[in-house]
């Protein structure tokens, strides 16, 4: 009694008088409507500022009343329809409201729905996820699951990052679709998602797309890059096609080493390994290269498939021992680990997806997941070593160049 009394003395009477009825109903419900009545007077007040008071004819108006409209403003993870005033300019062109235009483009829907399909909640189960009211789920502009963002941040400008490394992997949606996607390290060592395709499988010409689209938003060419690549042979004929046949290109060897065991019995994976890892470790390309030649040779009898997949792509497998770069970023650049980071998190979010409607919304979910990534983003460990990296690459640019090649035969004959 004492509380309902101090609440009736203290309620105030306008703009939110009638929300003091939803108090004892919820606080939410009090939020919602002193929200709206506070709205609805602050649109009066914009609508005085253009027209006048009413019935007035004041001669500096801009404009005057049309009537009322209905319109929709996001609140939690539904919509509220809210009666606003109309005003006509004295041209007939219709005149916004300044607090109705904030109020439509505070897009709290939107950034919920965005939360909450980030963070694991199921697509059938946004309507049970959200508070007040119970509504609809859109995809708004800009959330990264529309149409319009996958499409804008597909176009968006990549000729002011300085790459000096650029993974590209696919990942598998569902049968017959897979969707490719390249991230770029720049000179500082931070990490920027580039872009993604969608194909039937990963074949030359989905990669293909990928690099195409990459070169026209700002990839020169011929800047000399690192390629860190899973080892399909799709992705080296594309990159050496559009970025010459001399390009720098990286198999990864997590994935070689993890092909080879899958092919050898459990006893012989401790010392294959073992030679594996003593191969990645040595810092002369050669000896690296002589010593998987001769593990391929001591399996030839017994394991000959296995024999030849240890030897296929053999100099892309130790790129990077080539370049002679230090051992910390050889390390950091010998494997797929950058972009696995980001498939991770894409896996994370369309897990929950039970069924992909088509490729261009694999592609904005997929588009969503790999910004959200990025934001946990973390600067190469060896970022201190990159000048190294652009320097070895120059060297190999101009090693393999025509000139290079012709100089080299020279000196040879």
């Amino acid at each position: 009694m004492k509380t309902s009394t101090m609440m009736t003395s203290a309620m105030p009477s306008a703009p939110v008088g009638k929300a003091w009825e939803e108090v004892s109903a919820s606080f939410d419900r009090f939020c919602l409507a002193a929200g709206i009545e506070t709205l609805g007077a602050m649109m009066e007040a914009d609508a005085e500022v253009a027209c006048g008071p009413r019935h007035s004819r004041s001669e500096d108006r801009r404009g005057h009343r049309w009537g009322r409209a209905q319109g929709k403003i996001g609140f939690h993870a539904g919509k509220v329809v809210i009666e606003r005033p109309r005003v006509r300019g004295l041209n007939g062109k219709e005149l916004p409201l300044a607090s109705w235009e904030q109020a439509v483009d505070e897009d709290w829907l939107g950034q919920w729905a965005m939360n909450l399909m980030l963070i694991n909640v199921s697509t059938r189960k946004f309507r049970r996820a959200v508070r007040l009211p119970e509504g609809d789920v859109p995809a708004p502009a800009g959330s990264g699951v529309s149409k319009s963002a996958a499409q804008e941040w597909m176009a968006s400008d990549l000729s002011k990052l300085d790459l000096l490394v650029i993974p590209i992997d696919g990942i598998h949606m569902v049968e017959d679709l897979i969707l490719v996607a390249a991230i770029g390290v720049d000179a500082q060592g931070d990490k920027h998602p580039l872009g993604l395709i969608e194909g039937a499988t990963e074949n030359a010409a989905t990669v293909q797309a990928l690099i195409d689209n990459l070169v026209e938003r700002g990839v020169d060419p011929a800047v000399p890059r690192l390629f860190i690549i899973d080892g399909a042979k799709a992705l080296s004929k594309a990159i050496r096609r559009t970025f010459g046949g001399a390009a720098a290109i990286q198999r990864c060897q997590v994935h070689k080493a993890r092909n080879i065991m899958e092919r050898l019995p459990k006893s012989l994976h401790a010392s294959v390994r073992r030679v594996l890892r003593q191969a990645w470790e040595l810092d002369h390309a050669d000896k690296a290269e002589k010593l998987i030649r001769n593990l391929a040779q001591r399996l030839e009898r017994d394991w000959s498939g296995v024999s030849g997949s240890i030897l296929e792509g053999i100099e892309e497998i130790l790129t990077v021992t080539r370049l002679g770069l230090p051992k910390e970023l050889r390390r950091s650049l010998a494997c797929t680990n950058i972009i696995e980071n980001a498939m991770g998190t894409v896996r994370r979010v369309c897990r929950n997806v039970k069924r992909w409607r088509s490729a261009a919304m694999a592609m904005r979910w997929t588009a969503a997941a790999m910004q959200e990534a990025a934001k946990g983003f973390r600067r190469l460990k060896a970022h201190k070593q990159l000048p190294t990296l652009r320097a070895a690459l120059e060297a190999h640019r101009n090693k393999n160049s025509p000139h290079g090649v012709i100089a080299r035969q020279a000196a040879a004959a």
